[in-house]
């Protein structure tokens, strides 16, 4: 009392310490987790799996054309044997 504090301001500060000091304590070490790191990484896994998809529908549409490109030429191919007029036979 001679210094002019009360035992309720005395308290008061304990409380606040003892609270600060619990907060302090349950503060995980080391640095923060960075929440849009994440999110990158989700990112990239995404890029790389379209990546592959598109690499994939390429190779499809590749072969397709391919294919396409051969049977026409098939095509074009019987249709020219059954146009080819046949020998007509000699009148003689």
């Amino acid at each position: 009392r001679r210094e002019g504090l009360f035992s309720s301001q005395i308290t008061e500060w304990r409380r606040v310490i003892d609270q600060q000091s619990a907060e302090a304590l349950s503060r995980k070490r080391g640095p923060k987790a960075n929440p849009l790191r994440a999110r990158v990484r989700e990112l990239e896994h995404e890029n790389e799996r379209l990546r592959s998809e598109l690499e994939k529908s390429r190779r499809v549409i590749e072969v397709q054309g391919k294919l396409s490109a051969l049977l026409e030429e098939l095509s074009l191919g019987s249709a020219e044997d059954q146009r080819e007029p046949t020998q007509p036979s000699s009148r003689g």
